[in-house]
């Protein structure tokens, strides 16, 4: 219950500026669910639907709710340099079986400031071979900068794709001093 004693909704969500532009944050009762690049009005409204689809539920914008509030904390946090893990429970109901596998290895064993390969996370879940899959996985992140799909990259030494863009992805390695600021 809310301080008006109103049950809290079950998926809030809020949009956040960030280093990276603006984030849409949403969670649900039982921690952050989804984490959604480059926040516009029409990008947020397709996310906010398309969690309603999936979650079967309306999400409500909620930026004072209490099941944001660690969240919106630790991201500000992040983005000013002043963390560098974050510690939240977290959603994967919008995410399931090899995927779930890969970002759980992901998000449990490769520490901020560090990369590894596709190929070498493929072998950690224990399917070498994988690498493709796995890019793959990181595509369909529900969770990304708290899953950190950024520290993904190929094995050739190339940056590798991301769903938020390359630029997004150089910014984020940047930060986690991976990568130099850019120039301008």
């Amino acid at each position: 219950m809310d301080s008006q004693g109103q049950a809290e909704p079950r998926v809030v969500w809020a949009v956040i500026e960030s280093g990276i532009g603006p984030l849409l944050l949403a969670a649900s009762r039982e921690g952050l669910v989804n984490v959604v690049f480059h926040a516009t009005d029409a990008v947020r409204d397709k996310a906010v639907e398309r969690l309603a689809a999936r979650l079967g539920t309306e999400p409500v914008e909620a930026p004072g709710s209490p099941l944001l509030a660690e969240a919106i904390r630790q991201f500000e946090a992040y983005f000013a340099g002043e963390r560098r893990d974050f510690d939240l429970p977290l959603d994967w109901s919008l995410i399931s079986g090899f995927n779930r596998e890969v970002l759980r290895e992901l998000a449990s064993g490769v520490p901020y400031g560090q990369v590894v390969g596709y190929g070498d996370l493929a072998v950690r879940v224990g399917q070498p071979g994988a690498a493709q899959a796995v890019g793959m996985a990181m595509g369909a992140n529900p969770l990304p900068v708290v899953v950190p799909c950024h520290r993904v990259v190929e094995s050739g030494g190339g940056i590798g794709g991301f769903g938020g863009g390359l630029e997004t992805k150089r910014r984020l390695l940047a930060l986690e001093g991976v990568l130099p600021e850019p120039l301008f």
